[in-house]
């Protein structure tokens, strides 16, 4: 089951629980995943891959909306915005550790054959592919320049 179908499915369950906040929250990545699927080029298909790049997105967006409303003193719309983010990391890959994110930048490194902060852009360019939705991208970054650096 792809994605997108797990999403419809768990749509239902949250409806028939009367789970307001949850189904909110995939109302709103299906919707996503509808648009992804019906744009231009896309020929109907939605790949796990592209999914994912949307379910980040849509994280983040929450959180930062979240910083927003607490910083105007609206906890009550923060809190709902760090629910439905909670809900949209359920389905995000489970996140890399500092340790594990650096075993793998060391693969990466070691396989591009980088040996200078002049070869971070070919580090980031498989990194990010391979790592996305597992980790933060400023925490990559900043991981990676650390290790060039040394």
């Amino acid at each position: 089951m792809d994605l997108f179908d797990k999403i419809s499915a768990d749509i239902k369950t949250a409806m028939l629980a009367r789970q307001k906040v949850r189904l909110e929250a995939l109302r709103g990545i299906k919707k996503e995943f509808l648009e992804a699927k019906t744009a231009p080029g896309a020929g109907g298909v939605l790949t796990d891959e592209a999914a994912t790049k949307i379910l980040v997105k849509l994280a983040k967006q929450r959180r930062e909306s979240a910083k927003i409303y607490s910083e105007n003193n609206r906890p009550e719309l923060a809190e709902n915005e760090l629910a439905e983010a909670a809900v949209i990391d359920e389905y995000l890959p489970k996140a890399l550790t500092p340790e594990e994110l650096d075993a793998e930048l060391r693969k990466i490194i070691a396989e591009t054959g980088a040996s200078s902060p002049k070869d971070m852009g070919k580090v980031m360019g498989v990194a990010t592919k391979r790592l996305a939705g597992r980790a933060d991208g400023r925490a990559v970054s900043a991981a990676v320049r650390e290790l060039l650096a040394q």
